[in-house]
């Protein structure tokens, strides 16, 4: 099996040496997204909510570019700058999966990209 390299540019584009997502088999395997507004490459920044549904919304496209939806999300990783934010944040993303929710672990972290709030990667699978 080969790798396919998966870019929507309805997401941000990579502030690196890496993909959007990778695509192997039947995996797909999503790259931490911030929120960065594709159209404009502006931080959305204001409140964690706000914040939180960026990256989900930037989530989202790539799970589109690869023919998938939330419903195919199987783990989830987290990064938070605070944990006090764990509230807020776990609201906004439980609006995403309605039913049958992927595994997933929040982690605090010293530090993210660009001095967001919230960082958020996930594997999918067909």
């Amino acid at each position: 099996m080969s790798k396919q390299i998966i870019n929507s540019v309805d997401a941000p584009a990579p502030i690196g040496p890496y993909s959007q997502a990778v695509k192997h088999g039947d995996t797909l395997y999503i790259s931490g997204q911030i929120a960065l507004d594709a159209k404009t490459g502006n931080l959305i920044t204001g409140d964690i909510k706000t914040e939180t549904h960026q990256v989900m919304k930037n989530l989202s496209a790539i799970l589109t570019a690869a023919g998938l939806d939330f419903t195919h999300v199987v783990k989830t990783s987290i990064f938070v700058k605070d944990l006090g934010n764990f509230v807020a944040i776990n609201e906004t993303y439980g609006e995403y999966f309605k039913s049958n929710p992927p595994a997933r672990e929040t982690v605090e972290v010293s530090r993210l990209p660009k001095d967001v709030n919230v960082e958020i990667s996930c594997i999918a699978v067909l």
